[in-house]
């Protein structure tokens, strides 16, 4: 027996975390110029970085936009082409996405804190990779300098979502696609992280 995943947002919102750091630092990975600064995602944590650092992470796919149902037998997750009701479905973007929350008062505030306890983020969600210990693939936008590459290699939701005003009973839209990587996306690499070391007492 299923029924919608009442944890499961429409689109999360971002703000700029206000609780101690605990993760780790992420440095920068071989192979790349030593002389030339670590982009901030690989060396500053997910709870340290500035509101416009953590909301830049979000590549605009429109994954989390989409409506999820659960499994109540075995708590699967289980994903549909059903998008929010203000979901563009052929830009894949959010058309109210600074007062969404008007609109949908259950939209789920994305934080570091919140974070680990989310089991419904797709798999090429910048936040997920990154808590994960994964740079961001290159075609992330941060990395390749434009939102296309989200689109251009299958990972944005544009042109295979419909509207939650005309779709109907969830269960008859499931699909597999949103919960997977898709082909054309290329993997980030793991990347090499460093906890940093105690003070060193001084003898007197």
């Amino acid at each position: 027996m299923k029924h919608p995943n009442q944890a499961a947002p429409t689109a999360p919102t971002r703000r700029e975390a206000q609780h101690p750091p605990t993760s780790p630092t992420i440095v920068a990975q071989g192979g790349e110029d030593p002389h030339k600064e670590a982009p901030f995602w690989r060396t500053t944590p997910l709870d340290e970085m500035t509101r416009t650092q953590w909301e830049s992470l979000c590549d605009g796919c429109g994954r989390c936009c989409l409506e999820k149902l659960r499994d109540m037998e075995t708590d699967e997750i289980i994903w549909t082409n059903v998008g929010c009701r203000l979901l563009d479905s052929c830009s894949g973007h959010c058309t109210r996405y600074k007062v969404r929350q008007r609109f949908v008062p259950d939209c789920i505030q994305l934080t570091p804190a919140l974070l680990p306890t989310l089991d419904w983020l797709p798999p090429t969600c910048a936040y997920k990779l990154l808590r994960d210990g994964f740079d961001l693939p290159t075609w992330h936008p941060l990395r390749s300098g434009t939102a296309e590459t989200v689109r251009q290699v299958g990972v944005g939701v544009d042109g295979r979502a419909i509207s939650e005003k005309q779709a109907g009973a969830l269960e008859d839209h499931e699909t597999a696609w949103p919960g997977k990587w898709p082909a054309r996306a290329e993997r980030p690499q793991q990347l090499k992280r460093h906890v940093k070391p105690a003070p060193t007492k001084r003898t007197p």
